[in-house]
């Protein structure tokens, strides 16, 4: 079984979407975040965040959706990124980025490939494996400023220390019940 053309079309515009308001999160944050190297981390990883989200504009064409199409995340998602933005703290703004949204955006990433067909969707598993390395990178960067600047400080965690992540499912607003049907290469 494998995504019809048009839920992986779907998928890549929710992903596109996420990526989109994500490096506008950073951009947001650039000008309040008082301290240099944590200004420095949002400023290189937003840029990294727009180069996730034009490759995703480019492959929603690929799937016959048009150029640089978004499409707005399930409602629950969509609250998390806008109580995301809110944040102002810096201990908070890097604990809820980096340990909570790029988690989660990791985890869609890796279910979206454990579901696709990797021979019909080879465009699309390529972009994701290229992001989820970046963000593996992205959340180590951020580790290590963690480590040089200690009194940053740090966030009570849920605990068992984790966030539950949402299933594909459950961010992606298929717009097809064929979900699950076989469909053709695109």
């Amino acid at each position: 079984m494998t995504f019809t053309v048009r839920a992986r079309a779907d998928a890549i515009a929710t992903f596109r979407f996420i990526s989109v308001s994500l490096m506008e999160t950073l951009a947001r944050w650039v000008p309040t975040t008082p301290e240099l190297e944590v200004k420095v981390l949002f400023g290189r990883h937003l840029w990294e965040l727009a180069q996730h989200a034009d490759a995703f504009g480019r492959r929603t064409a690929e799937l016959r959706l048009g150029p640089q199409v978004s499409r707005d995340p399930a409602p629950g998602f969509l609250a998390f990124l806008t109580t995301l933005r809110a944040t102002t703290e810096t201990a908070g703004r890097i604990a809820k980025f980096y340990d909570g949204a790029l988690s989660r955006l990791e985890s869609l990433y890796r279910d979206y490939l454990t579901r696709t067909d990797g021979l019909l969707d080879e465009p699309s598993v390529r972009i994701l494996e290229r992001a989820l390395s970046d963000l593996t990178r992205l959340r180590h960067e951020a580790a290590e400023v963690r480590r040089e600047r200690p009194e940053i400080g740090t966030v009570e965690r849920s605990p068992d220390g984790t966030e539950p992540s949402p299933s594909l499912d459950a961010v992606v607003q298929f717009r097809s019940e064929q979900v699950g049907a076989e469909s053709s290469p695109a």
